[in-house]
């Protein structure tokens, strides 16, 4: 599953990069998407298996804090991604004559570079506070990975308004994105139905079906383990959703992209071509 997570989604990212008709807004973010994917399946994966393999269980703490940063980061970084695709929807059918400058390429990777870096700036002050605590032992993570809420568990001090502020830090890091996203749905919704055309209503919404479906697949996930108060939390539930958003659903995203979009198979056809 991790080589086939790693492989489909460079074989997206190799796509939009060498074939001229991807070389949209639209297919820039999932070029981004798929880098996401593999970057956090190589964060994560690599690791558990060495543990697997070896039954040697243990890991650094300057590299578990690594991992935490790496893994906090590429988690934000979707988020936001997720949110600029919705306004990329949004502008191309809402605001049809203004997508051209809108959304042209070099507003695309400002908008890219930001998602970026305010994730991972996000992450660094997460990491910073997580790696001041104190840890007296036993230092037995009920994990897979470095993950924030089993870390917490671990910290040899009251905990409980630390917990409260990142719990609020992470409903805003995924709750604003999310309710940017249904807002521009909405709009969407609105000027869909208000179209005469059946056909046309069809094909906007084709349009969209592929970022609704991975918005579903994140946010179901995700939310699952960072949105919870800790009396609710169980670590079995929360491994198995991290074991869903680490490994299956990148592994997923790339067969989202290329079965529901003609234009993507396209381009793989063409390639497939080429090399015959």
């Amino acid at each position: 599953m991790s080589l086939a997570t790693v492989i489909g989604n460079s074989l997206i990212i190799f796509l939009v990069w060498t074939d001229s008709h991807l070389h949209t807004a639209m297919y820039f973010f999932i070029g981004n998407l798929s880098l996401l994917d593999i970057l956090f399946t190589l964060i994560t994966i690599p690791q558990m298996l060495i543990h697997m393999a070896s039954g040697i269980r243990t890991i650094a703490f300057n590299r578990c804090m690594v991992q935490l940063n790496l893994t906090l980061s590429c988690g934000m970084t979707e988020c936001f991604i997720l949110a600029v695709m919705a306004y990329d929807r949004y502008v191309a059918i809402c605001q049809p004559l203004r997508y051209p400058t809108l959304m042209r390429m070099q507003v695309c990777m400002q908008m890219a570079g930001a998602c970026w870096t305010g994730a991972f700036l996000n992450a660094v002050v997460l990491t910073s506070v997580m790696a001041s605590f104190p840890f007296c032992g036993p230092n037995e993570i009920n994990h897979f990975y470095c993950e924030l809420p089993p870390m917490l568990q671990l910290a040899c001090m009251d905990t409980y308004m630390v917990e409260v502020l990142i719990f609020a830090l992470s409903v805003i890091v995924l709750m604003m994105p999310f309710t940017f996203i249904v807002i521009s749905y909405i709009q969407i919704a609105r000027v869909v139905f208000s179209m005469n055309s059946a056909k046309g209503r069809q094909r906007a919404f084709s349009t969209c079906a592929t970022h609704l479906t991975v918005v579903t697949l994140f946010y179901t996930t995700i939310g699952f383990t960072h949105l919870q108060p800790r009396s609710n939390r169980a670590s079995d539930q929360e491994k198995r959703a991290s074991v869903f958003y680490a490994l299956v659903s990148p592994m997923l995203n790339p067969v989202i992209y290329s079965l529901r979009n003609k234009d993507v198979k396209g381009a793989l056809s063409k390639m497939m071509g080429k090399a015959a």
